[in-house]
């Protein structure tokens, strides 16, 4: 069938974001602080994993995949969103909108497996040391990530292809800074009750699986600590554990409270505020999370900072030495 007879509409309009000329530029401002700091925490967490000896293991290799989503999740959404508020130019085609609808549920449905599977990765590390390093292999550790990225490409289609060969016969503004799920089956002017059900199944079913191996995973944790209960083991575990429990909370109560839910709930105003939590604000802090939980990583990003400032230094010498006579 074809795309112009599944709809009428051949751009959306992104409203909602402020029309005061003096509150657009500060969000400019502050959005864009925002997107180069979440940029410079994760590529520097990335450069620090693949250059560090120290931290080539599966746990940190599970985190470069992790920083890597980190980069990709505001990339997708936040330089549109820069532009609209700096240049008003607030159309998107519908083209546009559906590769950006895409990319960003493979990105947020990649995440809620990788989660699951660095879950995993410290329930054997925590219950089963011994044989953690003969279990988790850097080939099974490359096998999971490459199936979570599978997964959530495959998952992200599903939806898409749900949402986008619905009708948009009508209203093409979108109560939303991008092309989110929620807003898109609000503008939709044919029924989408079965489009729901089938994303609401296949979301609780992906979602609630992935959330039960997390949940699974940090109970056995919480039995084996409490099993050996020997000195330190609270404060070892949770220097294991702690930053990852954090980024879970994080990440799973905001993408839940947006997209496990029908469209008949939908809020403009509260959408936009947990969008940006975890579109925003969780791409940021991650880094910041386990860089200040975790020494291993805080001792690598010391040794590569250290590293910048040699060479910065060696090139500023180089530039300050006279030239040679000749």
């Amino acid at each position: 069938m074809q795309r112009g007879n599944l709809s009428a509409v051949s751009e959306f309009v992104f409203v909602g974001l402020s029309d005061a000329p003096e509150i657009r530029l500060l969000l400019f401002v502050l959005f864009l602080l925002i997107y180069l700091a979440t940029m410079a925490g994760n590529i520097t967490l990335l450069i620090a994993i693949s250059t560090d000896s120290h931290l080539h293991s599966p746990m940190y290799f599970f985190l470069g995949n992790l920083s890597l989503l980190d980069l990709l999740c505001p990339t997708i959404t936040v330089p549109k969103m820069l532009g609209a508020l700096l240049l008003e130019h607030k159309e998107i085609s519908f083209s546009g909108c559906l590769f950006q609808h895409f990319s960003l549920i493979a990105v947020v449905g990649t995440e809620i497996f990788l989660l699951a599977v660095m879950a995993y990765d410290r329930y054997m590390a925590v219950c089963h040391p011994l044989r953690y390093p003969s279990i988790v292999s850097m080939k099974l550790c490359a096998q999971l990530a490459l199936g979570t990225w599978a997964t959530g490409l495959l998952n992200s289609l599903l939806h898409t292809s749900l949402v986008f060969t619905l009708s948009f016969c009508g209203p093409n503004r979108i109560q939303q800074y991008y092309c989110d799920l929620p807003p898109m089956l609000a503008l939709s002017c044919s029924s989408t009750h079965s489009t729901e059900l089938v994303i609401l199944v296949v979301a609780g079913v992906l979602g609630s699986g992935a959330c039960m191996v997390t949940v699974v995973s940090y109970i056995c944790i919480l039995l084996e600590i409490l099993a050996r209960m020997s000195p330190g083991i609270w404060h070892r575990a949770f220097s294991t554990c702690g930053s990852h429990l954090a980024v879970v909370c994080l990440f799973y109560g905001t993408t839940i409270c947006t997209y496990v839910r029908p469209s008949s709930t939908y809020s403009p105003h509260w959408d936009r505020v947990v969008s940006m939590l975890y579109g925003m604000l969780t791409p940021l802090l991650n880094p910041i999370i386990y860089s200040l939980r975790n020494k291993e990583v805080k001792c690598a990003l010391q040794r590569v900072i250290s590293q910048v400032r040699r060479a910065l230094t060696r090139q500023e010498n180089l530039a300050q030495s006279p030239p040679s006579a000749g």
